[in-house]
């Protein structure tokens, strides 16, 4: 069964097809043994393949997105160990995915009660039987490696989502063996009940474009459970309840970060258009960069005025956080609502963030690079107004599926984490946390010259 995220390709017009076919060479248009439909299919595949494999790789450049992010919002005795984290963690979500992700996510998911799929590893044809194949009625407007690519990086995303949350006092080892399960199980499970047309999908008509909910809340999901487990970090809340900032370490990487994911994200939205092989598509995603962009911009504005006017102050950590959450908020429908739906969307998404930082430090969860609020709350909040444009959506079935998704993941989570914290434990000592995650785990210092290095020259 085709995975509702490339269902779109079954139904697609030709215009693209019939502009390339207008200008080819005209003996060519007037030679009968040469059939159209050939020539048709060819051109979707190839439009189809390139549009996946363009936006594929915006999305992977996100990943360097969430590294410098990460790396600018973390003091600077533990850069190096966040830039290690982010390149390990997209490394194994790409093994992971092809290993058992994709096909428990895609392949098989009705003959399981629309639950998950078959987990087993990814085959990929050989190229010249794939583009024979293209003669048969069946045969898919796209080539599997793009797409198996393509949504192999989305993965990836919601396992960034984790390492900033838990930045700071989390050891290496744990945290990138709940990756693994993360990356290999639980995200493509999840993804399965809509994505591949599970019993969300089927049942109760669930929707998440691209993935407010299905990426992004889940991966503030699992945040969540593992700062609850993991603890607040030294110093950082008052035995009275006052809450200490711990500034980070370069607001120059945080804003290099945030405009990374922001280009990254044309390629998450857009891409997820999932064809780009007839005007109507092209216009689509045309039509997803402006919504994606406006609600990313409104974000921004909103936090920068709220926070003028509660703090008196711009908070610049808090503008970039609305920004992103603008951009999560709009993901879950980028392509249906108007242009100030949109702007409005986003805007909301930028109150959040205001709303929910603080609220965060009031419970003594400690979010250091204010993922939980970026992600989960505003992925809740794009998914539940997808009805507001899209008519096929219901305020049931999208709540239905953030409580799904939302229970089984964090409870999943709390309990991978609580396995970890009970065998090689998840927290590093409190010396080392003092000493800094670069010496203590990695061994290579971001910055030498502030650090021990420094003292012998």
């Amino acid at each position: 069964m085709l995975n509702k995220r490339i269902l779109k390709l079954g139904g697609i017009g030709l215009a693209a097809s019939a502009a390339l076919l207008a200008g080819a060479d005209l003996a060519l248009a007037q030679d009968a043994a040469k059939p159209e439909v050939a020539f048709d299919a060819q051109v979707k595949f190839i439009f189809n393949t390139l549009n996946f494999l363009v936006m594929g790789f915006l999305v992977m450049w996100m990943a360097a997105g969430f590294a410098m992010l990460e790396a600018g919002m973390v003091r600077s005795k533990n850069v190096s160990m966040q830039l290690t984290k982010n390149i390990a963690l997209y490394s194994i979500a790409g093994i992971m995915f092809w290993l058992i992700g994709y096909n428990l996510m895609y392949t098989g998911v009705d003959a399981n009660g629309g639950l998950f799929g078959t987990p087993m590893p990814v085959s990929i044809p050989d190229p010249a039987a794939e583009a024979a194949s293209l003669a048969g009625q069946d045969a898919p407007g796209y080539a599997a490696a793009s797409d198996w690519f393509f949504q192999m990086v989305f993965v990836a995303t919601a396992a960034s989502i984790v390492s900033g949350t838990l930045a700071e006092r989390i050891k290496l080892i744990p945290f990138l063996l709940f990756v693994v399960v993360l990356t290999g199980v639980l995200y493509p499970i999840t993804g399965s009940w809509e994505w591949g047309a599970g019993w969300l999908d089927s049942k109760f008509g669930f929707s998440d474009f691209a993935g407010s909910t299905l990426v992004h809340s889940v991966g503030g999901w699992a945040a969540l459970a593992g700062a609850i487990l993991l603890g607040a970090r030294k110093g950082k809340y008052g035995p009275d309840g006052s809450v200490h900032p711990l500034p980070g370490s370069n607001m120059a990487l945080v804003t290099l970060g945030t405009f990374i994911l922001w280009l990254g994200w044309f390629g998450f939205n857009g891409g997820s258009q999932l064809a780009m092989d007839s005007a109507e598509n092209v216009s689509s995603i045309a039509r997803i960069f402006v919504n994606t962009n406006l609600a990313a911009a409104a974000g921004a504005i909103a936090a920068l005025i709220l926070t003028m006017i509660i703090y008196r102050k711009v908070d610049i950590t808090l503008v970039l956080n609305g920004a992103l959450a603008g951009l999560v908020s709009i993901t879950a429908e980028p392509l249906a609502p108007s242009v100030p739906l949109s702007l409005f969307i986003g805007a909301v998404g930028g109150v959040i963030v205001v709303i929910f930082v603080p609220l965060l430090d009031k419970l003594k969860i400690d979010d250091v690079v204010g993922a939980i609020p970026v992600h989960l709350i505003a992925g809740i909040w794009g998914t539940m107004v997808v009805p507001l444009s899209n008519s096929d959506a219901t305020f049931f079935g999208q709540l239905v599926g953030v409580v799904a998704i939302g229970v089984f993941t964090f409870v999943a989570s709390f309990i991978v984490w609580a396995i970890l914290k009970a065998t090689i434990g998840l927290r590093v000592s409190e010396e080392e946390e003092m000493m800094g995650l670069d010496a203590a785990e990695i061994g290579v210092e971001a910055y030498p010259e502030f650090g021990k290095g420094s003292q012998a020259i």
